[in-house]
């Protein structure tokens, strides 16, 4: 009950009903100190209740219209936030909101030809950045150097400690000698992972003479397959995408899917290519061991590339995950 007359046309309605009843008892009072006489108490109350409910009718639809326009202007105000720059507010004259809405409209103009330009910029620099590919393979290698020390090297080094003390354990000690041999086992397979997980990085990602879907139909199926997953692929995007667009969206499935193979100790994953009327989306989903979102906001997984490459275009990237959930990444592109 309080929240409905909390409500602007039920506010401006009672605030109408009550002004209006002081004002008919005030005249009320006043015509009876003037007259010296009563005046007919049927009368007073048949025009009064009239003019009352007249009153409060005309504010509760002035109210309404008003909540209406304000409810219009708040969901675009919603839909622009979403990035979907293509909304706009119908044309009114004659009203208060006809200015309101008039510059709303303008400014969305206005930031929808910025974002334009802002991506047709995002594109021209990423393909500028071409002739500086020596130098990021050289990082790269390096990167991928310090990871082959820090994951596989000490896993194979510790590997072949356990596997030269085994043959005299398993004479001295059966009983431990198979706990080494198991230990072993988890080991290499943790080792195959890692690497699995570094050679899903080097594997080259062509798109020369493809667009994005045709490359994923061929792609994912064989990098599931070689990974030992179980993979989904639902592309439901028609719209030609631009090259630069499709670099960053291929790098980006890069660098998601190597996660899950090095992270994710996951079985399935799905990946999904959508648009709306506002964006292009991808999302990748496992069935995963998860993690903390502590280690989400640290900048851990590749978060920090994947919005930077979105970022580059107007999109975003965000990754949705907790232990034992899996992990759900999200990635975002406006389309003009």
């Amino acid at each position: 009950m309080l929240r409905s007359i909390r409500n602007s046309k039920w506010e401006l309605a009672l605030f109408a009903g009550g002004s209006t009843a002081v004002v008919i008892a005030l005249l009320y009072i006043g015509w009876t100190r003037w007259d010296g006489q009563i005046p007919n108490p049927k009368w007073w109350m048949g025009w009064g209740v009239a003019l009352l409910i007249a009153d409060i009718t005309i504010a509760y639809r002035l109210g309404r219209r008003t909540e209406r326009r304000i409810d219009q202007l708040q969901l675009a105000m919603k839909q622009a936030a979403s990035n979907n720059w293509n909304v706009r507010l119908p044309e009114i004259k004659g009203d208060a909101f006809s200015g309101i809405y008039r510059d709303f409209n303008l400014m969305l103009e206005k930031l929808e030809s910025r974002m334009k330009l802002l991506q047709q910029l995002g594109e021209r620099r990423v393909l500028e950045e071409v002739p500086a590919h020596e130098a990021a393979v050289l990082e790269e290698r390096r990167r991928l150097a310090r990871d082959l020390h820090d994951t596989v090297s000490q896993q194979l080094f510790a590997l072949h400690m356990a596997s030269s003390s085994l043959p005299k354990l398993m004479e001295l000690d059966p009983e431990q000698g198979a706990k080494v041999m198991q230990q072993l086992i988890v080991m290499s397979s943790s080792a195959q992972k890692q690497m699995r997980g570094l050679i899903a990085q080097l594997r080259p990602m062509e798109l020369q003479g493809r667009t994005l879907p045709e490359a994923l139909d061929r792609w994912f199926p064989d990098f599931c397959r070689q990974n030992g997953l179980q993979g989904t692929l639902d592309i439901q995007c028609d719209v030609a995408l631009s090259e630069a667009m499709e670099h960053q969206m291929f790098l980006i499935i890069q660098e998601a899917m190597a996660n899950v193979v090095k992270h994710a100790e996951a079985k399935t994953v799905r990946l999904t290519l959508g648009e709306t009327e506002s964006q292009i989306s991808l999302q990748i989903e496992d069935d995963g061991a998860g993690f903390r979102a502590e280690q989400v906001r640290a900048g851990a997984y590749g978060l920090s590339t994947m919005r930077e490459r979105a970022e580059k275009l107007g999109g975003d990237a965000e990754i949705v995950t907790k232990p034992g959930a899996g992990t759900r990444v999200r990635v975002w592109f406006p389309k003009f």
